[in-house]
């Protein structure tokens, strides 16, 4: 199975954005990708750097203009797209969202981000409520996958619970980068902790993991303050021993290529059998939040 991650720089117009999407979709399915990732949030510039409730107007319903449109390059190119999205569910409720379009153009699933984080220029929270569906596997015309979002990249549990439910790949759509002032200090060991924790999700649970993130410095808006954040792009691809066999420029547009083998789940669990040798019956305490009983 051919993947391919369209790493994009977005632009100020979300009609824009959109269009560049949409013909990154099609050149990706015509290079013989069978399943297709966005980054996240791409029909916008990362408007969570400030808290403005005119930005709620970018959101969308599902089915709306994002879906609708991949779903019909879907449907002609014969490729499974993922879409990230705002979604809007109801007036005053939004989730930071991605649906899987199943190469007939239907819709195969939806994932709404679970973590949602609240950190300097990333203020999420403001914007969404926190996913209520779960993590979940979806069943598509090229194999069974998983989509997870951004945050969800720090967490080892949804790591494990997608790939519990037969997820042979974990896509991450994300939109993650550096505050400009902190970049020569922390830069570097920003990026590879990003990069290595996702490499850990590979190897403990013996899957795939595809990242793609956008590119490029984007500023808030007018009278929004603050130095903006430079998106590092670094898209890539892990193989189940956290190999990482693609790997796109930090700085740039691309669209990165790379071939997922079933065979290779199967050797490598083989030799590394994590699920098996799981302790299923001492693992009560990973639902508390905190185990802070001095006994």
């Amino acid at each position: 199975m051919k993947i391919g991650l369209v790493q994009m720089a977005m632009a100020a117009d979300p009609d824009a954005n959109l269009a560049n999407g949409v013909a990154k979709v099609r050149e990706a399915a015509r290079a013989g990708a069978q399943i297709v990732c966005l980054p996240e949030l791409f029909r916008s510039r990362y408007f969570a750097q400030r808290e403005d409730p005119a930005q709620f107007g970018l959101a969308e319903p599902v089915p709306g203009p994002s879906t609708q449109a991949l779903a019909a390059v879907a449907r002609e190119t014969e490729s499974v797209v993922i879409v990230p999205i705002f979604e809007r569910r109801a007036a005053g409720l939004y989730h930071n969202s991605a649906v899987v379009v199943d190469a007939d153009g239907r819709t195969a699933g939806l994932y709404r981000k679970m973590h949602i984080p609240d950190d300097p220029a990333y203020y999420e929270k403001f914007y969404f409520a926190p996913g209520d569906l779960g993590f979940k596997a979806v069943d598509t015309r090229a194999g069974r996958v998983g989509t997870l979002i951004c945050w969800d990249q720090w967490y080892p549990e949804a790591a494990r619970l997608t790939a519990l439910q037969g997820a042979s790949v974990l896509f991450y759509p994300t939109a993650i980068g550096w505050h400009p002032n902190e970049k020569a200090k922390f830069g570097a060991e920003q990026r590879d902790a990003w990069r290595t924790v996702q490499r850990g999700h590979a190897i403990a649970n013996g899957v795939y993991v595809a990242a793609v993130n956008r590119v490029g410095l984007e500023r808030p808006a007018e009278g929004g303050g603050g130095d903006g954040i430079e998106f590092w792009g670094t898209s890539f691809v892990a193989d189940p021993l956290g190999v990482v066999i693609a790997e796109a420029p930090v700085d740039r547009e691309t669209i990165l290529y790379a071939e997922v083998d079933p065979g290779r789940l199967e050797e490598v669990r083989h030799g590394w059998p994590f699920l098996r040798d799981r302790r299923i019956d001492a693992y009560g305490g990973i639902t508390a939040r905190f185990l802070d009983d001095p006994s």
